[in-house]
């Protein structure tokens, strides 16, 4: 497991070893393989957000090497599925066949759009994109709400996770421990408010 800290919040977000696995087994480390990608879900036991399953890709997702348009309506059966399970949907993940990942205007544009038409109570969705680095050196994690995106840090030193095998143990490079927000700033409000339970329910296409 590996975990970022959600700016000055005091909340922190968890991946699993599973999801983790899931990311690396969908890395574009050869040049024949397509963008993959899928939707987040966590179980909420504040001030740690517990990202406990990533789906997708999906044989209805149409995928290229530098694109991914999910199947909007398996998304949105897996939303209501994971929800009866008591899973939260709370972002999406896809991958970029860089080496260190980095979200493209349609990507910012895309999950703004998504945060402003979901039926939710967040105050923003998470946004992982998966680069050809190991994890967690080429992945990109972020909070975005209707307007920026704020890039998270690791709150504690990782490991970097290759091949399938999460024993691979190699030194991450490049992380410079600070949360920040895309052109400066940090990012200082909740992910989830305390007092309220999100029920996300609309979804939009992220390429």
């Amino acid at each position: 497991m590996i975990s970022f800290e959600i700016g000055q919040s005091g909340q922190s977000l968890a991946f699993s070893d599973g999801v983790l696995a899931h990311f690396n087994l969908h890395r574009q480390r050869h040049f024949w393989q397509k963008e993959a990608g899928g939707l987040l879900f966590a179980r909420l036991q504040l001030p740690v957000i517990d990202i406990a399953v990533a789906t997708g890709p999906r044989r209805g997702d149409r995928r290229s090497r530098h694109s991914y348009r999910p199947d909007e309506r398996a998304e949105q059966q897996e939303i209501d599925d994971m929800f009866s399970r008591g899973l939260h949907f709370v972002g999406c993940w896809h991958t970029h066949p860089e080496d260190i990942a980095s979200p493209s205007h349609i990507d910012r544009r895309n999950i703004a759009d998504c945060v402003r038409r979901s039926d939710h109570a967040l105050n923003g969705f998470i946004m992982v994109i998966v680069g050809r680095y190991p994890i967690p050196e080429g992945t990109y994690v972020s909070v975005c709400d209707k307007s920026s995106v704020y890039q998270l840090a690791l709150s504690r030193e990782a490991v970097a996770i290759d091949e399938c095998a999460l024993g691979d143990i190699r030194v991450p490079r490049g992380r410079n421990g600070r949360a920040a927000q895309e052109g400066g700033g940090t990012r200082s409000t909740l992910l989830v408010e305390e007092n309220r339970q999100p029920l996300p329910r609309k979804r939009c296409s992220i390429l």
